[in-house]
Formats: structure tokens, C-alpha cells, sequence
């Protein structure tokens, strides 16, 4: 739920300083319609009677795919799909997912990668932040997502097809994370059964990947599949920086620095759920509803710069109106730890972790050991959360790799390592370089993938 922001920082630093080389075409707008305005993302009529994962159609990027939203990325072909899918309670909605196919791609190998979106703005979703010439929902609004395209480059390299799903939604529905778990599979099974469209095997390997918002999505996808999608054979998922107790997290964050979470958390709630909307439209003062409000229109890192320090819940006439029975029965409801996960799990975290407390990972990791599921669960004694997406994910990348090629699980079962820094190992050195090295020679266009 925090900005990859050194990551982003060192990546717009590479990028700063070769811009000037990169020819004046290639830097300038070619935005795509608005997803609110853009009639791709419309279901078309009947689809609900259409299976969840059903491609209700699809077509080629409407602009390039683009580092940062102005560099555009050398890929062998980009689509999107509108996909059948469901909502918390069932009822069908259509979803897109992007789909990404690197120069050589290996068409048997397929992540699924989501990203921490949080925002309840439907203009903020990945399928048109990725786009040359997106814009960024305020100030700064889009730069998490921008900075996590640097590891859906790194899978890219590697050959690997990316499915990168609008987990949200068409409304925005920030933390109904049962949605969000649906759509992804329901991003996995579109990809799966894309192959005339782009190339994807219907048998390929597939591995999900998220951190902090995106880890929610593909924590719920991993909770949901046994029962909503049994017939889809997922090699693995790597959550990094979970948030498995939305409660703890919204009191963890409030006059922090990520503060702005919290209008976009209950907004997006506000969307699929009406008892949350009812309780807003009473409760906010007037003289501030338009400032809170802003956090419908505006993308995550804008929101979180406006709220930043600030005490969220003085916006209500009672500060204590979202402490409720009804309240607490939904964040329960889209918390993890419903379901046990039948796929391997890399969990990754920073003992530090400001936003969401380590201890309710430890508890998550143990009920899911408890019951039978297998877990890699590292710990980083040092950093916070936002540090730990950058320093975490060179051994996330080498796990996805090991699954990818269907090696034996390090372990049998469950089990826990403690270490200074996951950077400690020579391997995940050699990754942050590689990855570090691929980065800047894609900004200078050189194809992905070769």
C-alpha cells in the first residue's frame, strides 16, 4: 500500500539522465481515451450469461505501453482483454487485463502480476496507466505504478508473458479484496484462453506476484482458487508487504505518511458496498466533503501526499462512525486468511513494516501452516515497507524462476528465515543489477525480452 519510491527514484534518475539522447517523438502524448469514458471497458449485453473468464473482446494496447508513461517500451505485442468476471457478492461484471509479450517470449510461461493500485478512481487502473501519455490523477498520483513496471520489465526479460489484471474493477472497489481475488483468476483464465489472440498456451506455467495492494489481490486469488477456479493448475504466488488485517492497517496508518489510504479505502468500499456510502453521505462534514472526496478522483500517490499527517477521521462529524459492527464485519470479510492457499507461497515482509504490523503476517503464515499450506516465509530485519518491495524482490524473481521451470520447493511444509537484508546473497545482488542494467537499456529501446 506504499510508493516503490526509491526504486522510482532510481529509475527516473536513469531516466532523467538519458532523456535528453531519446528522439523528441518518442516523448511526446498519445493519450488513450479515459477508462471512464473509454467504451472498450462497457460489458457488452448478455455477457452475464457468459462463464467467469470469458473474453467479452479484446484489441491491441490503444497506445504503446510506456516506462513512466513517456518512454515507450520495444515489446513484441500488447492487448487487452475484457474478461468476464465477478464482483464480492457474485454477481458479474466485466474486468480487463493487460497482456504483455516480450521479444522471444516463452508462450508457456505466464505471470500474473498485480499491482498496488489503491486508489478508488476507475482512471487510475493499470490496463491505461501503462499507456504513453496516461494521465497521472494528480500530482504524482500514478508513480507507485510506474515504478512497479520496472518488475514487470524484469519478468519481461526473462521471456515471460505478463497478465496484469484491473483487480479493482470498473468501479474502483479499493479493498473489496474478494473482487480482487476473482478477477485476477479470472485475468489468468482470459490469458489462458487468449492463444489466437496472443500467443499464450492454454497449458502455461503460471505464477502470481504482488506487493502491498497487489499483494492483497493475489492473496485472495491464491485463498479463492481451490473453490472458484480448481481447474486453474497455478505453479506459485510471491506476496510481498501483506496486508492481511485491514483494520490494524487503517489504525497503523492514520497521521502517517500514508494517511491518504484511508479516504481511497472506505471510497472504494463506498463502491460495492452501499452501507458504507450511506454512512459517508451522513458523516462528513460539509465544509470538508469535497477535500475527502478528492480521493475518488485523485491516484495513490496524490491522495497520499494530500492527507499526509493528517487525522482522517476528524473529517466525520463523529470520528467514531466507522466504528461499527456493520463496519467491522466488512473489513473482516476482506481480510485474509478466509481460505487456505493449495499453491506454494513466498511471503516476503520487513520486520519494520509501518503500514501493515508484522505480527498479523506471522498469525496469517501460521493458521495457513496450520492447515496444511506451504509457505516460504522471509523476514527482513531491517527497512520499512516501501524499502522492502525494492530489497525483497531479486529473491522473489529467483523463486518465480525456480517455479517457472517446476523445481523442488526449497523446503517441505512451512518455514521461516530471518536475515539482515535479502540483498545479503551474491544471487540477489546479481539481480538488482541485471534488473538495474535491463532497465536503462529499455529506456533506450532496446527490444525486451532479448
Amino acid at each position: 500500500m506504499a510508493p516503490l519510491r526509491t526504486l522510482g527514484l532510481v529509475a527516473l534518475s536513469l531516466f532523467s539522465s538519458i532523456a535528453q539522447g531519446l528522439p523528441s517523438h518518442r516523448l511526446t502524448s498519445r493519450a488513450a481515451l479515459l477508462p471512464s469514458e473509454d467504451p472498450f471497458y462497457v460489458a457488452p449485453e448478455g455477457f452475464e450469461d457468459t462463464a467467469p473468464g470469458t473474453i467479452l473482446r479484446s484489441r491491441p494496447t490503444p497506445a504503446k505501453i510506456a516506462a513512466f508513461g513517456i518512454a515507450p517500451a520495444n515489446l513484441e505485442a500488447a492487448h487487452q482483454l475484457l474478461i468476464r468476471s465477478s464482483d464480492n457478492f457474485g454477481n458479474p461484471v466485466a474486468v480487463v487485463s493487460t497482456v504483455l509479450v516480450p521479444h522471444g517470449a516463452d508462450y508457456s510461461k505466464l505471470v500474473s502480476y498485480q499491482f498496488a493500485e489503491d486508489a478508488s478512481s476507475p482512471n487510475c487502473c493499470p490496463s491505461y496507466v501503462m499507456l504513453e501519455g496516461s494521465e497521472t490523477g494528480g500530482d504524482g498520483g500514478t508513480s507507485t505504478s510506474h515504478a512497479e513496471f520496472i518488475l514487470i520489465i524484469a519478468a519481461l526479460e526473462k521471456g515471460w508473458v505478463v497478465t496484469a489484471p484491473d483487480h479493482e474493477g470498473p468501479t474502483a472497489a479499493y479493498l473489496a479484496n474478494l473482487r480482487a481475488g476473482y478477477h485476477t483468476l479470472d485475468g489468468i483464465r482470459g490469458t489462458l484462453a487468449s492463444g489466437d489472440i496472443t500467443g499464450v498456451s492454454s497449458d502455461a506455467t503460471v505464477v502470481m506476484w504482488g506487493y502491498s495492494g497487489g499483494s492483497l489481490a493475489s492473496g485472495f486469488a491464491a485463498e479463492l482458487q481451490p473453490s472458484y477456479a480448481p481447474e486453474l493448475a497455478i505453479a506459485g504466488a510471491a506476496l510481498g508487504g501483506t496486508v492481511p488485517n485491514i483494520k490494524t492497517a487503517l489504525a497503523a496508518i492514520n497521521e502517517g505518511d500514508t494517511a491518504g489510504l484511508i479516504p481511497a479505502g472506505f471510497l472504494g468500499l463506498a463502491h460495492e458496498y452501499p452501507e458504507i456510502k450511506t454512512l459517508l453521505d451522513e458523516q462528513l462534514i460539509p465544509e470538508k466533503r469535497e477535500e475527502f472526496m478528492m480521493a475518488e478522483v485523485e491516484c495513490f500517490g496524490a491522495n497520499v501526499e494530500r492527507f499526509k499527517g493528517m487525522d482522517v477521521y476528524t473529517y466525520l462529524k463523529d470520528r467514531d462512525a466507522l466504528e461499527n459492527p456493520t463496519i467491522d464485519a466488512i473489513l473482516a470479510e476482506n481480510g485474509m486468511g478466509q481460505h487456505t492457499p493449495a499453491i506454494p507461497l513466498l511471503v516476503y515482509k520487513a520486520e519494520k513494516d509501518e503500514i501493515s504490523w508484522i505480527n498479523d503476517t506471522t498469525t496469517l503464515v501460521r493458521k495457513y501452516c496450520d492447515e496444511g499450506a506451504s509457505v516460504d516465509y522471509r523476514i527482513s530485519e531491517t527497512g520499512a515497507h516501501s524499502d522492502m518491495a525494492i530489497v525483497g524482490a531479486p529473491d522473489a524473481l529467483l523463486w518465480i524462476e525456480d517455479r517457472m521451470q517446476h523445481l523442488p520447493l526449497p523446503q517441505e511444509g512451512c518455514v521461516t528465515s530471518t536475515e539482515l537484508t535479502p540483498l545479503a546473497s551474491a544471487e540477489a545482488l546479481r539481480v538488482i543489477g541485471e534488473v538495474l542494467v535491463d532497465l536503462l537499456l529499455d529506456l533506450l529501446h532496446k527490444p525486451i525480452g532479448e
